[in-house]
């Protein structure tokens, strides 16, 4: 049974106070502690964007330089239980010349939830390539957002995709929510951003983008089978999240996410996912496989 919902009267301020980690000592040597609340979801289970972010905010908080992520791998062990907090246990692996190493664990009743492993750089110049923004995108402007298309509608998590999220989310393919509209493709784009105002520290920024990136990323294989978020008997878990930061970018501006998947099978699919500035930077790309199974394709 759904709980009832607990919507926030400000996500966004929600979204901050989660990712302000409270620290709770350790060595300082190899292993660093710190804490964090966790968020209500409509389903009980911690939103895995929200773990993920912690434990990119609990490596940071260890740099002893300026050093900025690069990329992050982690893996979703067990589901996170929203009524209690979040314990986040840092490794230094390794500070090099250019690079550190930080492997994360988050815990919950003494057992591991999400598992991550991030490296940091210095910045340096050099060799500089990338995608080309897609052509033929609509304005974020031009679509409607999910508060617009959900409307009054009561349910629990339809409430909290109108209004308990910290971001403005808005596809440029109609959304799958209820039902797949058009070409059943593995591909999509959903324009997103923050709420509202972030603050000018960079590495909030990458939290957030960390954050928004665990939203919508498995859809383009749904999209591809004609299955909606609603479809009867639906179950779904992201398994494993790797990331790769290019450039720094304000989360609080429209960003473009395209999404597509190359794969499903035995109840996996594969998901990656590019995202762009509007005026066509490359920000980050991201990779996800989730658990999808869907009952009448099991044998």
């Amino acid at each position: 049974m759904s709980q009832s919902p607990i919507l926030p009267d400000d996500p966004l301020s929600e979204m901050l106070f989660a990712l302000d980690l409270t620290d709770a000592g350790g060595a300082r040597t190899r292993e660093d502690i710190f804490t964090g609340p966790s968020q209500w979801m409509p389903h009980g289970r911690v939103f895995g964007g929200q773990v993920l972010a912690q434990c990119l905010v609990a490596a940071t908080r260890t740099m002893d330089t300026a050093r900025a992520p690069h990329s992050l791998h982690g893996y979703f062990l067990r589901p996170g239980d929203i009524n209690l907090p979040i314990t986040f246990s840092v490794d230094r692996l390794r500070d090099g010349r250019s690079f550190s190493t930080r492997r994360v664990q988050a815990y919950q009743k003494g057992e591991p939830i999400f598992s991550m492993i991030a490296s940091f750089q210095d910045h340096d110049g050099g060799i500089d390539h990338q995608d080309s923004f897609p052509t033929d995108i609509p304005d974020p402007e031009t679509l409607p957002s999910a508060a617009d298309i959900m409307g009054d509608n009561p349910h629990p998590v339809a409430q909290y995709w109108a209004k308990a999220r910290p971001f403005d989310m808005r596809h440029v393919e109609s959304p799958i929510y209820f039902s797949v509209e058009g070409a059943k493709v593995a591909k999509q784009a959903v324009w997103l951003k923050a709420l509202g105002d972030l603050p000018d520290d960079p590495a909030i920024h990458r939290a957030a983008l960390a954050y928004a990136s665990d939203y919508s990323i498995l859809e383009s294989i749904y999209r591809r089978h004609g299955i909606a978020w609603t479809h009867p008997g639906l179950k779904s878990a992201s398994l494993d999240h790797a990331m790769w930061f290019h450039r720094d970018a304000r989360v609080d501006n429209w960003l473009l996410y395209v999404q597509e998947s190359p794969s499903a099978q035995g109840g996996r699919g594969l998901a990656l996912g590019k995202i762009f500035t509007r005026d066509g930077r490359l920000v980050a790309t991201v990779a996800q496989e989730g658990m999808v199974r869907v009952p009448e394709l099991e044998s």
